[in-house]
């Protein structure tokens, strides 16, 4: 009899191990209206960066003037969490933000005129850690008495911008006024296929890693560069063979690559380390930061990071 009951422990244990592991591969998704509906309503923030004028959402007065980005956000975060998806709120996020005075502190460089180190919406991106961003527009359309509305929801990788899934679509008109009511009505046909989409990207980067942007370049004052040869062999090549013993299967792409810079694209990095925390590229590149400083190299570097998803490494000092 103890047989058999510690026979089921152990299958019940395994079950919630399976069950934990399985909504542990889940992507992390944050909802945020797009820039487009943004632009179209007002809400924008105007920045000089370096001369070039920037345009970008302003979320935050977004969500304290319109009460329908509240409404609709939470509505196709019902649905996502229904499908077992791990959420990150934006308004959270926002007040993160605040709290950590960083819109105040990217604010003031558009007052002095002098270039932002950051765009607002990296920020924004780092502070969510999420895997995927879905930008949500919508249109409510009225015919007399009824309304209906018009979607376009996207999944963007958090890291590389590109678009995983996507979808579109106008609900049949109806006489109710609320805005949850018609977008869900609108929006529910097209879910599973649209959460399918998202879970096929990040199956695919779970088996064969992140995909990020690594840019090696070289202080004007640094008397090496790329073609400088330790025991025989280039320091382009050294970079390329440590990119290839520590990518996801050897995975990169090298773009470019001369003796001042290098650019590499398509590196898949790991999502999680060997103790199961989350590596993204900051942290990856540091890695390969730390491999250059030390010996036999012992390259003097500094990282600089735009995005969640592009490092470069500018040789020859901080």
């Amino acid at each position: 009899m103890k047989r058999f009951l510690h026979l089921g422990a152990i299958c019940s244990l395994l079950f919630i191990n399976t069950l934990v592991f399985s909504q542990a591969k889940k992507p992390t998704l944050m909802v945020v209206p797009s820039d487009v509906w943004c632009f179209k309503n007002g809400y924008v923030l105007n920045f000089d960066d370096q001369g070039t004028p920037v345009k970008v959402p302003d979320y935050k007065r977004a969500f304290q003037e319109n009460a329908e980005v509240l409404q609709v956000i939470s509505q196709i975060n019902g649905m996502m969490a229904d499908r077992g998806f791990p959420l990150k709120n934006m308004e959270s996020v926002i007040k993160t933000l605040n709290s950590n005075a960083a819109e105040d502190n990217l604010r003031s460089s558009k007052d002095s005129g002098s270039g932002i180190s950051e765009n607002p919406i990296d920020a924004f991106k780092k502070v969510a850690k999420a895997d995927i961003v879905m930008q949500l527009t919508w249109t409510v359309n009225k015919t007399g008495p009824k309304k209906s509305i018009t979607f376009n929801l996207q999944g963007l990788d958090a890291y590389t911008d590109k678009q995983v899934a996507t979808a579109v679509g106008t609900g049949a008109p109806s006489f109710s006024a609320e805005l949850p009511v018609l977008l869900s009505e609108a929006v529910l046909a097209h879910m599973d296929n649209f959460s399918e989409s998202l879970q096929t990207h990040f199956d695919d980067m779970f088996e064969n890693g992140r995909e990020v942007i690594i840019r090696i370049q070289k202080w004007d004052d640094w008397d090496g560069d790329l073609e400088t040869e330790f025991d025989g062999e280039e320091l382009r090549d050294i970079i390329e063979d440590w990119l290839a013993d520590n990518t996801v299967k050897g995975r990169f792409s090298t773009t470019d690559i001369t003796e001042t810079m290098a650019l590499f694209e398509q590196v898949r990095i790991p999502l999680y380390n060997d103790k199961g925390r989350a590596i993204d590229a900051r942290r990856y590149t540091r890695e390969l930061s730390k491999f250059l400083k030390n010996a036999p190299y012992s390259i003097p570097n500094k990282l600089v990071m735009k995005g969640l998803g592009r490092a470069t490494i500018i040789l020859g000092g901080k």
